[in-house]
This record gives C-alpha cells, sequence and structure tokens, in this order.
C-alpha cells in the first residue's frame, strides 16, 4: 500500500466517523421527546439548530463518500417525516412547517458545501512518485 493510499483510507475513515456522529446527533436533535437546547434564548436558534444538523449531515455524507442520488433524497425525506412525528407522537414537541423549510436551507447549504470540497479535492494535481 502506497502513501497516497493509505492517507487516503485514513482520511475517508475520519470522513465516515465524523457523519456518523453528525448522524447521531442529528437523530437525537429531531427524534429526542424533548427539544434540544430549549435554554438557549436568542431569536431565531431553533432554525440556525435545524440548519446546522441537517447541512452537517448532508456535507459529511457527500464527504465520505455516500452516493448523492440516494443521501439528498433520504435526508430531505427526514426533513419533513422528522416534523411529522414531532407534531403527532412526542408531545413535547411541535411539528412546525419553518423548521422543515430551514432543513432543507440546511440539506441545500451542506451539499453545496460538500459538491465544492469533492471538486476542489479532485482538482488537486496528484504528485506522481520519482517526480520532484
Amino acid at each position: 500500500m502506497t502513501s497516497t493510499e493509505v492517507r487516503t483510507s485514513r482520511s475517508t475513515w475520519v470522513w465516515r466517523a465524523a457523519f456518523v456522529v453528525a448522524c447521531l446527533i442529528h437523530l437525537y436533535g429531531v427524534y429526542s421527546p424533548h427539544q434540544a437546547g430549549s435554554d438557549v434564548d436568542f431569536p431565531y436558534s431553533d432554525k440556525l439548530a435545524h440548519l446546522f444538523l441537517f447541512g452537517s449531515v448532508a456535507y459529511f455524507g457527500l464527504r465520505s463518500g455516500v452516493p448523492a442520488h440516494w443521501l439528498l433524497p433520504v435526508i430531505a425525506a427526514n426533513a419533513v417525516i422528522s416534523e411529522v412525528v414531532q407534531y403527532f407522537w412526542l408531545p413535547f414537541r411541535s411539528g412546525d412547517p419553518f423548521d422543515t423549510v430551514a432543513d432543507l436551507c440546511g440539506l441545500a447549504l451542506g451539499a453545496w458545501l460538500g459538491f465544492r470540497a469533492i471538486r476542489a479535492q479532485l482538482r488537486v494535481p496528484k504528485k506522481v512518485p520519482g517526480t520532484p
């Protein structure tokens, strides 16, 4: 295994670990019975949290190599489903259509940043062994 392959596999492992952590935080944030961080009190903090939760899952998912053609629709579906679950089945939560808008904006932002990072990584010229 060359040093480039070791570096690539190590970075893939880091992105995958970040994706798993982002998914766990995301799931806790949207499906916990009580609103996480409810003691934070500044305007639109809830919407900012939704933006961050969905954006981080999209970004880290793309960076870890999850195919966009199924990752992004699953995240979008979860944006709607999570609000329906909060409205009907979580008594201390409320389903808010504006949260869904924040979720989808976070998804779009995370996907945009993820695609930009992947595109930039692909443009970096690979060093050929034996060349200065």
